[in-house]
């Protein structure tokens, strides 16, 4: 009888631990959620979509609604209709389509950086896109541009966004001859990461050439005073010290070493809006009829 008293209190106690137990981790997992769904809220970074509101956005993934291939899949409209397209199309003048005037070249180049320094100032982290090239860039009837396909975009903390401490990567990722080369080799990324690829970009965006060793050519090309013959052959109202300006700045941007690529913030974006000012207040080369 001692025993069996003894047995039955040892299990009570066990009961009663264990009890206690469970009560403390629903606790600190009611306050664990509390916490999260606070935080869900109040974070502007991103917003979640439930299946239903895809499905109502695609009409259940209805085939008229879909518009391409991406590399995570088949791409729908559940966004804004851009009509003009990509950058590169409109570069390259797919199907005939009339060429960018160097005014309004100066306004999409100044948009991208100003998009760009806006996803690198992000809160709480910023935001490197890590796929930036024309094929990724939008333009609305009046050749707005617009950001698009943020699907490599990473988040970095904010002591490694643009610091000698940088965030290792196990592989890069991105699109050949806009891959930062630094990053490449190493890893390591940060916000100057996308600097080298809007360099790239901003000087395919005057050239209208293709990216492999366009940097190393234009870069020739001005040493030889053969530098309009770079230009995108379809203009020829723009203006060359502007132009040589323009050129100058994308090709520090392309600097191997990431030290050695301009501040996006304080000399990239402040120049990109000189030359933008310039264009606006010459008046010419002016609207695009389609």
């Amino acid at each position: 009888m001692e025993a069996a008293e003894k047995a039955q209190k040892l299990a009570e106690m066990e009961a009663q631990k264990r009890k206690f137990a469970e009560l403390k981790a629903k606790k600190e997992a009611d306050a664990k959620n509390r916490a999260l769904n606070a935080l869900t809220k109040n974070d502007i970074r991103y917003r979640k979509y439930t299946i239903e509101e895809i499905e109502s956005a695609t009409e259940k993934f209805k085939q008229s609604f879909k518009i391409g291939e991406g590399g995570y899949g088949p791409v729908y409209q559940v966004y804004e209709y851009l009509e003009n397209g990509s950058l590169e199309d409109r570069l390259l003048r797919k199907n005939n389509t009339p060429p960018i005037p160097w005014r309004k070249r100066f306004d999409i180049a100044a948009e991208i950086a100003t998009g760009l320094l806006f996803l690198h100032q992000a809160k709480p982290e910023p935001l490197v896109h890590r796929d930036l090239k024309p094929a990724n860039i939008l333009l609305d009837r009046n050749y707005v541009s617009k950001i698009s396909d943020v699907g490599l975009a990473r988040l970095v903390p904010p002591s490694v966004a643009d610091s000698v401490t940088q965030y290792y990567m196990t592989s890069a990722a991105g699109t050949f001859c806009y891959i930062d080369p630094e990053y490449q080799q190493t890893g390591m990324l940060t916000t100057r990461s996308d600097v080298y690829s809007l360099g790239i970009m901003l000087l395919q965006i005057i050239t209208a050439k293709p990216p492999m060793g366009l940097a190393h050519h234009v870069k020739r090309a001005i040493e030889k005073g053969k530098f309009a013959e770079m230009l995108d052959q379809s203009i020829t109202d723009c203006p060359m010290d502007q132009a040589l300006t323009f050129a100058e700045l994308a090709l520090k941007c392309c600097e191997l070493r990431k030290k050695d690529r301009p501040s996006l913030a304080s000399i990239v974006v402040p120049e990109l809006n000189k030359l933008r000012d310039f264009g606006s207040g010459e008046g010419i080369g002016g609207d695009i009829h389609v």
